[in-house]
């Protein structure tokens, strides 16, 4: 480009570039901004509100886009839940204390998972959602599946008689899942009449890890 050719957009609110500044919707940072965005919807509105018009609307942007870095529905989708995932994993690492016994820090890590299902529901429900997970889109699954392999060496060292430790992690996972996700729907508060899931916690980990002992923790 010649020294005295005057740029064709407006310059970008970033150091500008040696060649003609992009325009909002070629920005590099475009990507960023709309997983951004999509992420603070599902917070505020939850999963329904995800639509990629929405997103791009909120984003500053036309509803096409989205397409230049997402070409489906389900990429976009999936770029955001990788950050529910990011952000679960961080919980989990700050959560979880190698010191302690395997029982205390899966009881530890299943009240970061409780938690982190009461604060952000939007984003829970869409990290499992079933069509994202399948689709393989970004590599969801490869992203979800290190924090059940670290669920699962613990459950192993809690319960040393069990011949099958990913099966005994799975059915306890699924029952932190549905105390989760029924607690988010207040079915399980109108049922039991409970102020606090502690308790359901407590009992989910008695059935599936045995009794807990001094030792256990």
């Amino acid at each position: 480009m010649p020294a005295d050719a005057a740029p064709r957009h407006p310059a970008p609110e970033t150091e500008p570039e040696p060649v003609p500044a992009p325009g909002p919707e070629e920005s590099p940072s475009l990507r960023d901004r709309l997983v951004r965005t999509g992420v603070a919807l599902v917070d505020a509105e939850g999963v329904q509100a995800l639509t990629l018009r929405e997103i791009a609307r909120r984003a500053g942007v036309s509803h096409g886009a989205p397409r230049r870095h997402f070409p489906t529905h389900l990429d976009l989708l999936s770029a955001i839940a990788r950050e529910g995932f990011a952000e679960l994993g961080a919980r989990v690492t700050a959560a979880d204390d190698p010191a302690a016994g395997p029982r205390a820090r899966i009881e530890a890590l299943a009240r970061c998972y409780l938690g982190f299902a009461r604060q952000r529901g939007g984003m829970f429900e869409l990290m499992f959602r079933h069509d994202l997970l399948e689709s393989g889109r970004l590599g969801l699954r490869d992203t979800s599946l290190p924090l059940f392999g670290h669920f699962a060496a613990l459950v192993a060292a809690a319960r040393p008689d069990t011949a099958d430790p990913v099966t005994a992690t799975g059915a306890l996972w699924a029952n932190l899942h549905g105390i989760a996700q029924l607690w988010r729907w207040g079915s399980l508060r109108l049922a039991t009449g409970a102020d606090d899931p502690a308790p359901l916690l407590a009992a989910a980990l008695d059935a599936h890890l045995g009794p807990a002992t001094r030792e256990a923790r």
